[in-house]
This record gives structure tokens, sequence and C-alpha cells, in this order.
């Protein structure tokens, strides 16, 4: 029998490993996941208003690092790198998923009016530019609108996940015109029934689509 294919994730931050671990076990239990966690780029991150130079070279140092393991895909499961994954991408020979690209395309085949709900502000100017290059390429007129929901994401790192959940549904409300709303981070994924349960719209999470999109680009 041959080996299951080897995935390396790439994390920033803690709070996300537990969302892409439950997504895998959901949707594509026979692969073998290794974990690469650097959560000083999440810390370091905050601190730059836009992504440095340093900070890219230093991602796709880490990048390397997990596919010199071995790797036969890399997924990336923090939001607030993407020029330094567009980067990352461009070097290596095997696929390598920013966070959220799978999750926009299951958003615009929704319609063209997209919320997203996010807590982590620096994410916020990569993932909309993100957005906006992806649309182009595929000739979408979709449009974002993005609610930043502020101390989310400081309750989840200091164990309070109820807590996190409930401040995320409660800004749901105000995408209820949308066509879909997106929950910007791995993070923010486990917010998703809370969301659902006060909003119409259909609710996305990064997570699962990313690991759908994983098991077609390695042909599972």
């Amino acid at each position: 029998m041959a080996n299951p294919p080897r995935i390396v994730l790439l994390h920033a931050t803690t709070v996300a490993m537990d969302p892409i671990r439950s997504a895998f076990e959901r949707n594509w239990a026979d692969v073998e996941l290794v974990n690469l966690l650097d959560d000083g780029l999440t810390i370091d991150r905050a601190k730059e208003e836009e992504l440095s130079q340093r900070m890219i070279d230093r991602f796709v140092a880490f990048g390397r690092y997990g596919w010199g393991m071995g790797a036969d895909a890399i997924l990336v499961t923090c939001s607030a790198f993407g020029p330094a994954i567009d980067r990352l991408k461009a070097e290596l020979p095997v696929p390598v998923l920013k966070p959220n690209e799978a999750m926009f395309k299951a958003a615009i085949a929704k319609g063209g009016n997209i919320g997203m709900l996010a807590t982590f502000a620096p994410s916020v100017s990569t993932m909309t530019q993100e957005f906006q290059d992806f649309v182009a390429e595929e000739g979408s007129a979709a449009r974002l609108r993005t609610i930043l929901v502020d101390d989310a994401i400081d309750l989840l790192r200091k164990g309070f996940a109820d807590d996190h959940n409930r401040l995320v549904a409660a800004r749901a409300p105000d995408l209820q015109d949308c066509d879909a709303i997106m929950l910007a981070h791995f993070s923010t994924s486990r917010a998703a029934d809370a969301v659902a349960k006060v909003s119409s719209a259909p609710v996305l999470t990064a997570p699962d689509a990313a690991v759908t999109m994983l098991k077609v680009l390695l042909g599972v």
C-alpha cells in the first residue's frame, strides 16, 4: 500500500491548530499531517503595518524547512502573510495553498456580495487584496465587506472560546444582506455554528474548504 500523502501545516499561531486538525478528521483522515509552529511570526507581524521584506524572508525560510521534510503539499493556516506565501509558491515544486483561496472560490459561487468576519487586524489588508486578485483572475465582479470583531482573538488566546464565538456571532447580523459570510481565519472557524444560528446567509470556513482543495490538487 502506498504511503499517504504528507501535508505540512505552517502555523503562525496556536489557535489555528485545532480547527485544521478537526477539518482533516472530518474530510480526509487518511493523510500524514506534520505541524510546524512559529508563533513568533504572529507576534512580530502584529508590530508591522505592512508586511516587511524581513518578515517575508523569514516566512519563506519557514516554508522551505517544511518542504525539506518531504512535503507533498504545504498548507498555510495564517492569513496575514499573503505576499510571503506567493513567493513560497513560486519557489517550491509542490502545491502551496493559501489559507483562504479555497474559501474565496466557494464564496463567489454563492453570489457577488460577500461578507467577512475577521478577528486579527493585520490580516485584513492582505486578505482584501487577495480577494480582489482572486475575483479578477476568476472574472468575477464580487465585492467584499469586512467587519473586524474587536477583542475576540484575545479572548480565544486566553482560552475563552465560547466568548470568542459569541462576539463573532454578534456581528453576523450586520452582514445579513450578503450572499455568503466568510469566517476569515482558521481560528475563527470555531464560531461557525454560532454564526449560522443568527444568520440566514451561508457560512463558509477556511479549513474545510482548504482540505477539499488539497485533495483535488493531489488527485485523491
